[in-house]
């Protein structure tokens, strides 16, 4: 197996993340539960030993996996986004950031979006804290957008914040689909969600939301329907017929 491939030395740090390549590549093609260590320092050109040595455990080093991954598509996703461009533009840019780096890094993005959420509570709250992160900065976005469109852009916190939840739940579910549909580039999942979102979100930063229809308030309720007419008891009827 892995044992006896370990003769060229190289930093600690240096042989920890190809232990981390590996480990990444074997859980998201195979989930946690069917994932082998011995699998894993194999592809890593190692022994099992040494995996152990570096990373503790099985646990551990799925949560390293998860963490490194994590950073890294937050880190593509903030810089993907330009300074001074329109907002349709920094939005844009991010989603092209976050599309493209799940398409160059499909086993990491089903880590962190399929595996890591079924395999216990630690594990799913490493990658909840790392999309809060994402959430937030959407969220920066979005309230930015709306003060550069207009100085009084009526948008509550906690509006801005469900759509920064909507539109990060929608990218998720859109990488999933695209990395399942065979030719569809990062540039065309970034095109279709913006065809989705933004028809709504333009409007919205320019002060024209959507509005739903007109309800009936309560005095154009339909009337109740009238109880019938009670039927009178037969006892003094008949008492009176005697």
């Amino acid at each position: 197996m892995g044992a006896g491939k370990t003769t060229k030395r190289m930093p600690r740090a240096v042989r920890e993340q190809q232990m981390l390549d590996a480990a990444v590549s074997v859980f998201g093609r195979r989930g946690y539960m069917a994932a082998s260590m011995d699998e894993i320092a194999e592809l890593a050109g190692v022994s099992k030993p040494l995996v152990y040595l570096y990373l503790n455990s099985k646990d551990d080093l799925f949560s390293a996996c998860i963490g490194r991954e994590a950073r890294a598509l937050t880190e593509a996703v903030r810089a993907g986004v330009r300074p001074g461009l329109s907002a349709d533009g920094q939005l844009w840019s991010g989603l092209r950031a976050f599309f493209s780096h799940t398409a160059r890094h499909p086993d990491a993005w089903r880590v962190l979006h399929l595996h890591a959420r079924t395999h216990g509570e630690r594990f799913a709250t490493e990658v909840a804290a790392m999309r809060e992160e994402i959430v937030a900065f959407v969220t920066q976005l979005i309230a930015a957008a709306a003060r550069d469109a207009h100085r009084d852009p009526h948008l509550p916190e906690g509006e801005v914040a469900g759509l920064a939840e909507a539109l990060v739940g929608a990218a998720e579910s859109l990488a999933d689909w695209a990395g399942a549909t065979e030719g569809v580039t990062a540039k065309q999942a970034a095109a279709t969600l913006m065809n989705f979102a933004w028809a709504g979100l333009g409007d919205l930063m320019t002060g024209r939301p959507w509005s739903p229809p007109e309800e009936a308030g309560p005095e154009a309720d339909p009337e109740p329907v009238a109880d019938p007419a009670p039927v009178p008891d037969p006892a003094p009827v008949a008492q009176a017929a005697r």
